[in-house]
């Protein structure tokens, strides 16, 4: 009987070790940045401490409200009790206090939500002085093409104006910063520098920190966060499309990646933005975080996100990722290819005029690469850019010049055209990449990967 008892003991202890909650503490930051303490109320902390070095980092909730998983994606694998990620929107306790009597401008598309409701409706539901929103590309709402011009409208639900940061006016001027105290970044990123809302983030921070405004970055995970990879941007590159000088997957949430941008003077002029970052909670740079809403009309699923980063180079050549389908970063192939897979892109509500309109297109259909293959993989993949290149017929007209802006370089496509192997592409990145993760560890506020 004795050892019958010591057995139920010792399984009761190990069940209770099992289901312990994972990643509660409190997310740090290396450098300079103080972390508030979690006995301390936010509300009562002096000003001064949202002017520090590197912004101010709010501490975790004692409740948490858990995230919505979609129901259209691959679960995670199992595992005992995972606690739910909570994004920074969520923690309304932390940030509702720094709103108080504030008039408040918000940088938001379909991605800011809270609890399946939009973050301007919930603010405004709350009693805070939403005066105006700004977006970026592809609209408040996430319906509109790639590249489309954005124009400034009032949104019908909420009879707020929406002022455009995409096409000609890409950063909020003096006149519309001019009846607001603070500004609110809540967006959802995939962790590609050429995605260009990070571009968005960089402008508004530095029309912030010249206007004399404050910033604040609700933080989201980083779908492709669990890895660092891809040729680091070199300046003379520099376009929407890659403001920074980062790799191609930056391996930073958007909060942490607003922090490198105010503390390595990558601001016009060396301005310095008056910057606070509401972490998530329950996430680290190990976390497959499954996205509840997709991040742009031609991202539909983690399939799609998991490739963009390794196919978005093709928006660089005379290859479609699939827009105008219904597969859209998830199929390669062109017209002058002779593969047995094909597809025909078609105009569609996220693609009204894709590449290569209704013409039949031939290459390779990656929709059923196992998602583990893809979730757990943790570097760039050129092996189909160096494919697609060396059986394309017409070999001088493959890449466009926009390819270089895509790199950050011009030196990976003479490396393509020369047929150097993928690894010797790679090993040529490494000693930027090694540069560039040692900066890094002085931003992050999770736990790494490394």
């Amino acid at each position: 009987m004795p050892k019958i008892i010591l057995l139920f003991l010792l399984t009761i202890m190990l069940t209770a070790c099992a289901r312990k909650p994972l990643g509660q503490e409190t997310p740090q930051i290396t450098g300079s940045t103080p972390i508030i303490p979690t006995d301390t109320p936010l509300i009562n902390q002096p000003d001064t401490s949202a002017l520090q070095p590197a912004g101010n980092i709010a501490p975790p909730d004692k409740a948490l409200a858990p995230a919505v998983l979609p129901s259209d994606t691959v679960n995670p694998p199992p595992v005992f009790e995972m606690p739910a990620v909570t994004v920074g929107a969520q923690r309304m306790a932390q940030y509702l206090p720094l709103l108080q009597n504030k008039q408040v401008a918000l940088v938001v598309n379909q991605t800011s939500v809270v609890e399946n409701t939009h973050l301007a409706d919930t603010l405004l539901s709350l009693g805070v002085q939403v005066r105006k929103v700004f977006a970026p590309e592809h609209g408040f709402r996430g319906d509109a093409d790639a590249g489309a011009k954005i124009l400034n409208a009032t949104d019908e639900k909420t009879g707020l104006p929406l002022i455009s940061l995409y096409g000609k006016n890409k950063k909020p001027t003096a006149a519309d910063l001019q009846d607001v105290d603070v500004v609110i970044f809540d967006i959802q990123d995939v962790g590609a520098r050429f995605y260009t809302y990070i571009s968005t983030m960089h402008y508004v921070m530095e029309a912030c920190a010249e206007q004399g405004k404050e910033m604040l970055v609700l933080d989201r995970p980083n779908p492709n966060g669990h890895y660092v990879d891809g040729p680091v941007l070199d300046p003379a590159y520099r376009s929407f499309v890659g403001m920074h000088p980062i790799p191609v997957v930056h391996g930073l949430t958007v909060g942490e990646l607003a922090l490198m941008i105010n503390n390595e003077g990558w601001l016009a002029n060396g301005a310095y933005c008056n910057l606070t970052v509401i972490p998530c909670i329950n996430y680290t740079h190990h976390t497959r975080y499954q996205l509840p809403v997709k991040p742009s009309p031609n991202l539909p699923n983690m399939q799609a996100i998991y490739l963009y980063p390794s196919l978005c180079f093709f928006e660089g050549a005379e290859v479609s990722v699939g827009r105008g389908t219904n597969k859209q970063f998830q199929v390669i192939g062109s017209p002058k290819y002779r593969y047995p897979f094909s597809f025909t892109p078609v105009s569609k509500p996220g693609a009204t005029h894709p590449k290569f309109e209704n013409q039949p297109c031939f290459g390779f259909d990656l929709s059923n690469i196992p998602p583990d293959t893809l979730k757990y993989k943790t570097q760039l993949d050129l092996n189909w850019v160096i494919r697609l290149y060396a059986d394309y017929p017409d070999k001088p007209n493959f890449f466009s010049d926009f390819f270089n802006k895509l790199a950050g370089n011009s030196r990976l496509v003479e490396q393509i055209k020369s047929g150097l192997p993928m690894d010797s592409i790679r090993q040529s990145w490494q000693p930027q990449l090694e540069t560039y993760k040692q900066k890094r560890k002085h931003y992050l506020l999770y736990e790494d990967f490394e």
